[in-house]
């Protein structure tokens, strides 16, 4: 691909800039993943125009880590199992936590893999599928002849409705007895005010769905169970912050409320 190509990007494709460019700060002491550097230098864009706050630079990176973390123990537990991660973007998972067994898949809307597939090319165990995640009919093309499966949602369910979401999880543990699904999610007031977040504003992206209670999902079908509940005030690297964001999740971590507002939700469905 030619340095610098102009690419005419859509509403999807520039949303998921906004978290390949969080990723690709090397100045950042929580993560840093050298291939979304590597992309934003091939892309004629500019990135001040996503208007990126540097909080959320830090918690996008801190979902991205510990995401990254669950996949890698999963794959240690079952290393010849099936990960499927919806709502892909630019993101280079597969090449982060590859243990050279797991077949992988990526899913997003056709005009993010039409632009992903310029820099992750597909291979016998990584594969790619373009197709809104609530057009159900693609878990069809997911070919698991009895493996675990792993299930990872990125910054995706706050985007759907909450009959969406049910419908999602629901086929899910119906296509996959028994796999896992790890995701972020906003509590409903962050996902009434979500909407106010400059990068979102620019963008034009909607939060549709929220839940303060974990436990609510294990209600739509026997058998869901909460594996964890994790906090971003429960990352071991805060104390690499500056002292003002130290203190910012200190108090954080005082009140419930405010941890919930955006957490991880590890569930077995």
């Amino acid at each position: 691909m030619n340095a610098k190509s102009k690419i005419t990007l859509t509403p999807e494709q520039e949303t998921l800039l906004i978290t390949l460019f969080t990723k690709a700060q090397p100045g950042n002491p929580v993560f840093f993943d050298p291939k979304a550097q590597d992309i934003l230098n091939e892309v004629d864009y500019d990135f001040t125009r996503l208007h990126v706050p540097y909080k959320t630079v830090i918690l996008v990176c801190q979902r991205a880590k510990k995401l990254d973390a669950v996949v890698r123990d999963f794959l240690v537990e079952r290393p010849n199992g099936v990960v499927l991660h919806l709502g892909c973007g630019l993101d280079g998972r597969f090449w982060r936590v590859d243990n050279g067994q797991v077949d992988w898949y990526d899913l997003d809307m056709p005009p993010v893999i039409e632009l992903r597939q310029r820099f992750y090319p597909a291979n016998d165990r990584y594969h790619l599928i373009a197709s809104s995640v609530t057009d159900l009919e693609w878990m069809k093309d997911i070919m698991v002849a009895g493996r675990p499966v792993l299930v990872v949602a990125e910054g995706l369910l706050m985007y759907l409705g909450e009959a969406d979401v049910r419908r999602l999880l629901l086929q899910l543990r119906e296509t996959f007895p028994g796999c896992r699904l790890i995701a972020d999610v906003f509590s409903r007031m962050t996902a009434r005010s979500a909407t106010q977040h400059p990068s979102l504003k620019r963008t034009g992206a909607a939060i549709g769905w929220g839940m303060d209670d974990p436990h609510e999902i294990e209600a739509w079908s026997s058998g869901i169970k909460l594996i964890e509940e994790w906090y971003f005030t429960q990352d071991p690297d805060l104390d690499r912050l500056n002292t003002g964001y130290r203190l910012a999740y200190k108090l954080a971590g005082a009140f419930k409320m405010v941890q919930r507002a955006h957490r991880i939700v590890y569930y077995q469905l």
